[in-house]
């Protein structure tokens, strides 16, 4: 592993940086905080201020609550077809300054260009996705089965919502709400995580670049969460929440979300297993480990978390793993070279270590990295480790970084049981060349997605979400924009009975 050696700001960055608003959202206008107060957002790679940006407190977000509420009758009335055609110039736009959102998220949240350019098509793809769902949300008309009375249904927006996301994916979890909000006839609150707000800010500023009206999409980013959004989950006006994050704090606010009887989505934590079969392609399995390991510096509730390899293949598995990890070229995401980005901050460097310190304490052994990466910066080795133990603490929580422990298994059952001795429920893959194999695994794991013989499943079109303790509700797909609806019924006398 090499590190690349961190650098000052471009003129290019820098610029770039001065187009980012740096206020609260609010009806359509951006502004101060109204106790005046800002934060800093920080480059990971080099722990270097980026941008000092407004610090929402309560009042602001009840005003962004406000402005929603006011224009929610009026939004959820716009024909679908002028949401739609929003939604896709916002799509064409986002396209258009793919690089200046690439760079944007690789400055803020550390992950290389390249790496970055891909959440942005991915990002993207979910305005061109709603942008076509919009016109295609269908009720029903029927019958009912004793021939007396008309069945109307129609979908409608639910009102209001308060979408929450991390700071792990800016982009592409900002996309993933805000675009089925829209599409569905919603307004709503968008809270970006403090240490990665620039890329929805800018974000932001193209939706209102593509003509969305004033209130119906607004931002409060804030270092004091629940101080704006306890009080918007116990107002009475506010009918969904969308969250993505940890588990810990989803269970708060699916408590909060009860006084109100909220209508709720839940994107929270993972634990993948990650299986490989004794009759698996070696060299796919290697690269769709790399590829479910080390997205986003291995820093996605997706993640593969557990390794688990049939003890015959286990050694040469592992083998080839280390020497692909091991290359890897760690640096500041804006170096061409850098294969592997910093980890978001100290505390999650930190935390990564300590799960790695305990299972070497358990008996595991680094066959490739296992410690900090020298020089500015919050940077992690990329690790393998071979030997842990059933019950080290690596094998039950979510571990957020490029590390990968080795569990190997005796026969299929086994793999099962290992895969299934989580909380979480959220993704799994498997390798195998035996299909059939394959579908009973699908069968058989606990887990809202698996990918088979494939590392990265991710899609507009796919329905995103989990089960157990990884959430409740999907993200993406058609029903993406039912997360955003409600169900009426309608029931009149059947006219030919007049």
């Amino acid at each position: 592993m090499t590190v690349t050696a961190a650098t000052e700001l471009t003129e290019r960055e820098s610029a770039l940086l001065a187009s980012v608003p740096t206020g609260l959202l609010i009806n359509g206008q951006w502004r101060s905080a109204a106790s005046g107060k800002t934060f800093s957002v920080e480059d990971p790679s080099t722990g270097n201020v980026l941008l000092e940006i407004a610090d929402a407190g309560a009042e602001d977000g009840a005003a962004a609550l406000d402005a929603a509420v006011a224009v929610q009758e009026e939004w959820a009335a716009t024909a679908p077809r002028v949401r739609a055609e929003i939604l896709r110039r916002a799509f064409d736009m986002v396209t258009a300054r793919a690089e200046d959102f690439a760079l944007l998220m690789t400055l803020e949240m550390g992950k290389p260009l390249a790496e970055a350019r891909g959440e942005v098509a991915y990002g993207a793809e979910f305005l061109r996705w709603f942008s076509e769902e919009a016109v295609r949300s269908f009720g029903r008309y029927s019958t009912n089965p004793e021939g007396t009375a008309q069945i109307l249904v129609q979908k409608k927006p639910v009102g209001p919502c308060l979408l929450i996301t991390p700071w792990n994916f800016p982009l592409a979890m900002a996309t993933r709400k805000i675009a089925p909000a829209i599409a569905a006839g919603c307004t709503m609150v968008l809270k970006p995580a403090n240490l990665t707000p620039l890329t929805s800010h800018l974000f932001a500023q193209v939706m209102i670049e593509a003509g969305l009206p004033a209130g119906v999409l607004n931002v409060v980013s804030t270092t004091t969460a629940g101080q704006v959004t306890g009080p918007l989950i116990q107002d009475t006006r506010l009918r969904k929440l969308s969250f993505t994050g940890s588990t810990p704090v989803g269970r708060r606010l699916l408590a909060d979300a009860s006084t109100n009887v909220l209508r709720t989505s839940m994107e929270l934590g993972g634990n993948a297993p990650f299986l490989v079969f004794e009759d698996a392609d070696i060299e796919a399995a290697v690269d769709g480990a790399m590829a479910a390991k080390l997205r986003n510096m291995g820093e996605a509730c997706t993640a593969a978390n557990r390794f688990l390899v049939h003890e015959s293949v286990a050694d040469e598995f592992a083998t080839k793993f280390a020497a692909k990890m091991g290359a890897m070229t760690t640096g500041r995401g804006t170096d061409p070279a850098t294969k592997l980005g910093p980890l978001i901050d100290g505390k999650s460097r930190d935390k990564v270590h300590s799960l790695v310190t305990d299972a070497l304490a358990d008996g595991a052994r680094a066959i490739t990295g296992g410690a900090h990466a020298e020089g500015p910066g919050y940077f992690y080795q990329p690790t393998v480790l071979q030997g842990v133990e059933p019950g080290s603490r690596i094998l039950s929580e979510e571990i957020f970084g490029p590390v990968a422990p080795i569990v190997t298994f005796k026969n299929e059952d086994e793999a099962v049981a290992l895969a299934n001795d989580t909380e979480y429920g959220l993704v799994a893959y498997v390798f195998t060349k035996d299909h059939n194999r394959g579908l009973r695994m699908a069968n058989r794991i606990e887990t809202g997605m698996m990918g088979l013989n494939a590392g990265v499943i991710s899609n507009a079109a796919a329905p995103f979400g989990g089960v157990k303790q990884s959430g409740m509700g999907r993200e993406g797909s058609i029903e993406g924009i039912a997360e955003y609806q409600y169900t009426q019924y309608i029931g009149f006398p059947n006219p030919n009975n007049a």
